[in-house]
């Protein structure tokens, strides 16, 4: 070929290399640019509306729990503010008492109780000494069995006796008492009020902070 011809085709060889390579990296250029997402189309990512959805689902799951606390607490607190309530627990520890001075008073049912295993035993001592149907070493035998438990009976008795007497003179003080200790009932009645509402309170300031973040969520960001 003439010299003057190669060099009229040198520049178009040129330009077809450069298209060929230019071809060849823009397939790789363009897959990059489809693969690689942007920062609103991360899977990852939260967007406002959607953080707004979650607060406001968690807050119309929580709110009904909330209703009920305050109710119970409604309940509670009447309960114990309630002083026919205090009056009544004293009036049944009132019965109590007096059922059970009763029982350990001198002629009470206590009493009576170390007199009649006393006097069984007394009793059968005697019976034994003219019981014909033993022989001597059985009456004998018999006869050390019953004294034994009489002088053990006989000691379990005053024991009892002083019990009965010390539990007695206890439950009148109780008896002497009874306004005080029906002020000291409304005290912990007071205190049990007292209790609810500091938790029903904590409870509001936890639904506090969560409506404040749903009331966020409202307005767009930035706004």
């Amino acid at each position: 070929m003439h010299r003057s011809a190669v060099g009229h085709w040198k520049p178009f060889a040129l330009v077809a290399v450069a298209a060929i390579l230019l071809w060849s990296t823009f397939p790789a250029l363009a897959q990059t640019q489809v693969q690689t997402p942007t920062p609103s189309q991360t899977p990852d990512a939260i967007t406002p509306v959607e953080e707004f959805s979650r607060q406001l689902e968690q807050f119309k799951n929580n709110i009904p729990q909330l209703n009920k606390r305050i109710e119970d607490s409604t309940t509670a607190v009447d309960r114990w503010t309630n002083v026919e309530r205090a009056r009544k627990e004293i009036e049944e520890l009132r019965a109590l008492v007096s059922s059970a001075l009763g029982a350990v008073s001198d002629n009470g049912t206590v009493s009576q109780l170390g007199a009649r295993a006393l006097a069984h035993t007394r009793e059968k001592l005697r019976m034994l000494e003219q019981d014909t149907r033993f022989r001597p070493e059985e009456r004998q035998f018999l006869t050390e069995q019953w004294r034994k438990l009489r002088t053990e009976t006989e000691r379990a008795t005053e024991e009892l006796s002083a019990a009965r007497k010390e539990f007695a003179d206890l439950m009148r003080t109780l008896q002497a008492n009874e306004d005080f200790i029906e002020e000291l009932v409304q005290i912990r009645q007071a205190q049990k009020a007292l209790e609810v509402i500091q938790r029903l309170t904590q409870d509001i300031r936890e639904a506090n902070d969560q409506l404040k973040r749903l009331i966020g969520g409202i307005k767009p960001p930035g706004a």
